[in-house]
């Protein structure tokens, strides 16, 4: 279901208490992008998103500092700090969203940014769902086997050494890496901040059961909704901008994403 207008006002009137899975969302940070005249209210939305979310549900945000004369804003720091002190929430995770695409121009006196950050909050003790099955990547050393010392344990006596062979795949870590250009939608494209498709649709996989339903407050070009109906689950998008809204409502009707058969092929 899409709606059109200011996120906070929606859920409010639409939304009741306890109703959501999974939020997977990215705000328009620090006026890189255009709110349509209205005043973006991180902190309100903070406190609304806990409302409507499931106790055990995650809120995943992706986000990143601007940068103005030679300083970080600073941003994500203070939506970490905001949400876990005023809006109840727990820091569960913080992903590194490393960007593979064009390098573009030479950064003369920065380093090039090639990362964004994927703010994982959740609102409970632990999280209601958490499958990272599908989340598995290539080992580098898979097959290889390992021998070496004997651990010591912490009260000085030495375990017997052995020989562990190393699987074929590994649990990813906290650095996901993902092909910034290319994903075929050019009805994607038309938006000018995108992620990409397998950034939503890795967060749904691992935190949304199968039944469950997933917000995103600021829709954009609707990706977030395409891998939640590509994936079988249900879907809320917010956007106070009808052209964005229209877009996304395209893209669910014509667009489906899938896994690659491989992490490797998608990371070529």
């Amino acid at each position: 279901m899409i709606h059109i207008g200011h996120n906070i006002e929606v859920m409010k009137q639409e939304l009741d208490d306890n109703s959501i899975d999974l939020v997977v969302t990215s705000p328009p940070y620090d006026n890189l992008r255009d709110y349509h005249g209205y005043e973006l209210d991180l902190p309100g939305l903070g406190k609304e998103t806990y409302r409507v979310l499931k106790d055990g549900g995650i809120v995943a945000v992706v986000i990143q500092d601007s940068t103005k004369n030679f300083g970080k804003s600073l941003s994500t720091y203070r939506l970490i700090l905001d949400w876990c002190d005023n809006a109840g929430f727990k820091l569960f995770e913080n992903i590194i969203y490393k960007k593979q695409g064009v390098e573009g121009a030479w950064w003369k006196k920065r380093f090039r940014v090639d990362h964004e950050y994927i703010l994982i909050f959740l609102k409970g003790t632990r999280p209601q769902y958490f499958d990272k099955e599908n989340l598995k990547i290539p080992s580098k050393h898979g097959g290889k086997t390992l021998t070496g010392a004997a651990v010591t344990r912490k009260d000085g006596t030495r375990a017997k050494s052995r020989k562990v062979k190393i699987n074929p795949m590994k649990c990813r870590g906290s650095i996901w890496d993902y092909v910034t250009c290319g994903d075929g939608s050019k009805l994607k494209h038309k938006h000018p901040a995108t992620f990409p498709n397998m950034l939503p649709y890795d967060l749904i996989e691992c935190f949304c059961p199968i039944d469950g339903i997933v917000l995103d407050p600021f829709l954009g070009s609707g990706t977030t909704c395409v891998a939640a109906k590509s994936l079988g689950r249900k879907y809320i998008g917010i956007d106070v901008s009808k052209e964005y809204c229209d877009i996304a409502t395209e893209r669910l009707e014509t667009e489906r994403i899938e896994r690659p058969s491989t992490i490797e092929s998608f990371l070529k």
